[in-house]
């Protein structure tokens, strides 16, 4: 497929009536839509949203490259956009982009046209035809551009990418690796801006691409055994194994279009670092130097929620069918016991009990790879160690108590700790004892360490917290009911398992069960204010959908589900991936119900079952009880779409 054949006059706005970035995705996209080129606009604009919330399109000298694959695009095209005054795109270079070139492509398009498109970023490149896009006066004059530059390309072969001279041939050699999220357009800019900066510097290069296309120009053992130095300018996972022992640059794509000459520079002036394949078993592309820690920790933080999602989804759903046969169906001592009911909800449990050892070995595996993941997953379990039966046995964890979601972040953090640690301790070891480290050494020393400062340290000591809290709850004068209520729901969003969590729970629980059937408002109070969590992060979801990363939208809406049944945990993995965010939305959205709850009389007669507890009189003035729960809702996400407003 030629270049211009993605071209077309109907597409082609050259004075465009656009002055900010969403309205220009937006307008161009509806274009798309009025040429009958997607069926489905709005997905297409929020894969165009998403693709900016990963990094800008604007690639400098005033262009911009929107593009994103979606399903309903029925056939690929460029949608191209001038802006007379241009438009501010947070450009690598921060000047506006007054040339916008929009790419739309089908999902499983062929190569062809990601080809097609992959030759889009070259020709861009070139300043003259950046001048002469910037003085067209009409759409033929652009297309009869872009055919200028659709000769049929020679022969590909492995050398394409290699810059060379026949004069000298002690000049520098460097090889390099450009990729990014999509593989559509930046990755083939980085590849020619490295190839110009090559050139000017008269060095020679070969630039491997990983595109949506596959892997282009490959770099083959002897091409990295001669390379003076390696340059990975990238924003997705590519293979680094095989740059063992090499001097490196690692770098996001942005940096291989807009930093091109000072990376040349650095890579032969020696500016770069030895690169060691064991500490980097899997090496994220923009794990680098110019990372900032923020970015780092959330990109770790996000393995562990990622992997989590699935343990979470699958518990809450099959607890909450277990309630249809009754709020206690799965007590064996309670009238209304189904085996079915039983069985359904120990499979939800035992879902949900892998959510904490997922969570932290994940984040533990991002960090330090498979020794992370060993060391991680069992920190998690040590976060809530009251779920083995081992430590109910007496001994020095008899009063073992949990720490819940928080100590299983802390342990995900810590096992990449330990694992750099013993890395450290043990380099002085030989190489014929290598292979010793990550199946003995490493798992067994860490999952000690891990241990010893979870149930000792992390643990331990939040058992008097828990005691502290409850004693806190049970002192409020019962005058003070809706800042009791507050209190008592607030505290149920806070860490959902950990002991502020628990300290409520148990109040609420011990309550009503001294309420001798009367029921108690605490309980009340209590399971509203874990009902709301989920609710609120459903809510918020719906409200805007871009506001959670794409991994975690479809999960959201099932919080509706979770939040009816009382189950708190829908809305942890969505608390973990920005805590200081969203627990504060939360807890005071959860407060709101609570207190409305106390204020509108309600009590509990049950210690849980949510909406299914108000269906079967569990709850009196249910419909009350349940307008307290969706104004609660509705509160937490608000203050989400304030707070949590920034694209992941």
């Amino acid at each position: 497929m030629q270049l211009s054949e993605l071209f077309h006059h109907e597409l082609m706005i050259l004075d465009l009536p656009t002055h900010e970035k969403s309205e220009t995705l937006t307008y161009l996209a509806n274009q798309f839509k009025e040429y009958g080129g997607v069926t489905n606009v709005q997905a297409f604009n929020d894969a165009l949203e998403n693709r900016e919330s990963q990094s800008t399109t604007g690639v400098g000298d005033e262009i911009a490259i929107p593009h994103a694959q979606e399903a309903s695009i029925k056939e690929p095209a460029i949608i191209f956009g001038r802006s007379q005054e241009g438009i501010e795109w947070d450009s690598f270079d921060g000047q506006p982009a007054k040339l916008i070139f929009m790419i739309a492509a089908p999902e499983g398009g062929s190569n062809e046209h990601l080809t097609a498109l992959a030759k889009l970023s070259s020709v861009l490149m070139n300043p003259e035809v950046k001048a002469q896009l910037l003085t067209a006066k009409s759409t033929e004059e652009v297309l009869a551009l872009i055919q200028s530059h659709d000769e049929p390309e020679a022969e590909s072969n492995e050398e394409e990418a290699v810059i060379t001279s026949t004069e000298e041939d002690d000049q520098p050699y460097l090889v390099a690796v450009t990729a990014c999220p999509t593989g559509i357009a930046h990755t083939y800019m980085a590849e020619e801006k490295l190839k110009q900066a090559a050139e000017n510097q008269h060095v020679t290069i070969k630039v491997e691409t990983n595109g949506q296309t596959g892997v282009g120009n490959r770099l083959s053992k002897t091409d990295i055994e001669k390379a003076d130095a390696v340059i990975v300018a990238a924003d997705r996972k590519v293979e680094m194994t095989r740059f063992d022992g090499k001097q490196i640059i690692i770098v996001p794509v942005a940096d291989g279009i807009n930093k091109a000459d000072q990376l040349i520079e650095k890579a032969i002036n020696g500016q770069t670092k030895t690169f060691h394949a064991e500490q980097h078993e899997e090496v994220n592309d923009d794990d680098n130097e110019n990372e900032s820690l923020g970015r780092q920790i959330y990109k770790h933080l996000m393995n562990g929620v990622s992997h989590m999602l699935p343990f979470v989804v699958a518990g809450g759903l099959l607890i909450a069918v277990s309630f249809f046969w009754g709020i206690n169906s799965a007590d064996p001592t309670d009238p209304t016991y189904s085996e079915a009911a039983h069985m359904i909800k120990t499979l939800g449990d035992l879902s949900f009990a892998m959510m904490l050892p997922v969570l932290a070995g994940f984040i533990g595996r991002s960090i330090a790879d498979t020794p992370g993941l060993v060391i991680g997953m069992m920190g998690g379990v040590f976060a809530d160690p009251t779920k083995l039966s081992a430590f109910s046995q007496e001994g020095i964890f008899a009063d073992a108590t949990a720490s819940g979601f928080l100590g299983a972040l802390v342990a995900g953090f810590l096992a990449g700790g330990i694992v750099w640690l013993l890395k450290r301790a043990f380099a002085w070891l030989p190489k014929s004892l290598e292979g010793m480290k990550p199946i003995f050494i490493y798992p067994v020393l860490g999952v000690l360490i891990m241990g010893l400062v979870m149930m000792l340290v992390i643990n331990k000591p939040l058992g008097s917290v828990t005691v502290a809290l409850t004693e806190f709850l049970a002192g409020i004068p019962t005058e003070w009911n809706i800042v009791l209520g507050f209190v008592a729901a607030a505290m149920m969003s806070i860490d959902m398992g950990g002991p502020i969590n628990k300290a409520a729970y148990v109040t609420g629980t011990a309550l009503v069960t001294q309420a001798a059937g009367d029921g108690s408002n605490v309980m009340a109070a209590v399971m509203i204010g874990g009902m709301v969590p989920p609710l609120a992060i459903a809510l918020s979801a719906t409200i805007n959908k871009n506001l959670w990363p794409k991994a975690q939208r479809n999960s959201a809406l099932i919080n509706y589900v979770m939040g009816a049944a009382f189950i708190t945990e829908g809305a942890i993995p969505f608390a973990a991936t920005n805590p200081l965010k969203v627990i504060p939305s939360l807890a005071i959205g959860s407060g709101v119900a609570g207190a409305l709850s106390m204020l509108f009389g309600s009590v509990s007669y049950v210690p849980h079952g949510g909406v299914f507890a108000m269906l079967a009189g569990g709850v009196s003035h249910p419909m009350m009880y349940a307008l307290a729960w969706i104004i609660g809702g509705v509160v937490g996400a608000i203050l989400l779409n304030i707070l949590v407003r920034e694209k992941k």
